[in-house]
């Protein structure tokens, strides 16, 4: 199951009496516990019904011996087992072993938790809860589906969101987790209870970055008039996030124009073309199909090979970021002649 799931169960009370959550996205498997946690312990002294164990310094038999206890004047009793891939090894398959046999025959008023950042997928105890519906599976999000992972934590606090702003967000915090949900955080306390999160709320409260400055960047580039790029660059770019955020949306930009100029190229209507790139309002859209127009899809193609080349070299080189980000603009305004990918 996904976490969402995991998550939705929680909340309406029906847990399960055992769950395994495994996957590297530390974030996910910690929302799922407390959410599990929160359900298990509702109702009950926490401290008369909660054992929390770290495998390598507990024994299997403490974390069994533990599940199997009835709860003290609750109906549930919450037993936490973390970092269980501290047990992977040649010599540690009986510990897996012995949880296996206790899923066979778990207690119903323990909610039994096993926690891993990575577990070997062949063994038993992970076969069993994944055909019994029981494995939370905590992986990395991907990049395109993290726009809707932002949405779906957005409206869970109560803060209607636009897809197009939600792809901003993802552009300027991702591909991290942590970072897009302290960027929500902020954004939430920002906003208020209730309000919409929009562009003028992430450039108060996340980055500087405004969409007009990037796509004044997009027509400069598409321009090829370097002197203006420098310009809006310089008015937009703040040392101290390294450019980052504004890499960030001006990728975003980028393959805005990308996903339009390919759904038009396959027969679609512009109105479908522009929700398709992420654009739902009447007026971007119209602005978005002009600048689609004036752009040559390869020349869109070089252009993302640049950032995604700067990128790297922003994460990586000991340059100065300001330095990395100015030759990023001399290639992009300069004409389609370079051969093969270069580094920044």
């Amino acid at each position: 199951m996904t976490p969402s799931e995991a998550v939705a169960q929680a909340r309406a009370g029906r847990l399960r009496p055992i769950y395994l959550v495994a996957g590297e996205e530390q974030l996910l498997r910690d929302m799922v516990v407390q959410e599990l946690r929160k359900a298990a312990t509702l109702g009950g002294i926490a401290a008369f019904n909660e054992d929390k164990f770290t495998a390598g310094e507990a024994s299997v038999e403490a974390v069994i011996a533990a599940a199997r206890t009835a709860p003290m004047m609750a109906a549930h009793r919450f037993v936490l087992l973390r970092a269980s891939e501290n047990w992977e090894g040649p010599d540690a398959g009986a510990a897996f072993d012995r949880l296996s046999e206790y899923a066979a025959a778990p207690v119903d008023s323990t909610c039994l938790v096993i926690v891993a950042s990575k577990i070997d997928a062949r063994r038993k105890l992970v076969l069993t809860a994944r055909r019994e519906g029981w494995l939370v599976a905590c992986d990395p999000v991907e990049a395109r589906a993290l726009p809707d992972w932002i949405n779906e934590q957005c409206r869970a606090r109560g803060h209607p969101i636009e897809r197009e702003v939600a792809e901003l967000l993802a552009a300027l915090t991702g591909p991290e987790l942590s970072s897009v949900h302290d960027a929500i955080e902020r954004l939430s306390l920002y906003v208020g209870g209730g309000a919409a999160i929009d562009e003028s709320a992430i450039a108060a409260c996340v980055a500087r970055v405004r969409t007009t400055d990037t796509w004044a960047l997009v027509d400069a580039v598409g321009a090829r008039d370097l002197g203006r790029a420098m310009r809006t660059f310089s008015d937009a770019y703040d040392p101290r996030e390294r450019g980052l955020p504004l890499l960030g949306a001006l990728a975003w930009s980028v393959r805005q124009l990308v996903r339009y100029q390919a759904s038009r190229s396959s027969g679609t209507a512009h109105d479908e073309a522009a929700r398709h790139a992420g654009v739902f309002q009447p007026s971007r859209a119209r602005e978005l199909a002009a600048k689609a127009r004036t752009i040559r899809p390869n020349e869109l193609q070089r252009w993302i090979l640049v950032l995604a080349e700067t990128d790297i070299a922003l994460k990586s080189s000991r340059r100065p970021a300001g330095a990395i980000l100015e030759e990023m603009l001399t290639r992009l305004c300069r004409a389609p002649k370079e051969h093969g990918p270069r580094t920044i």
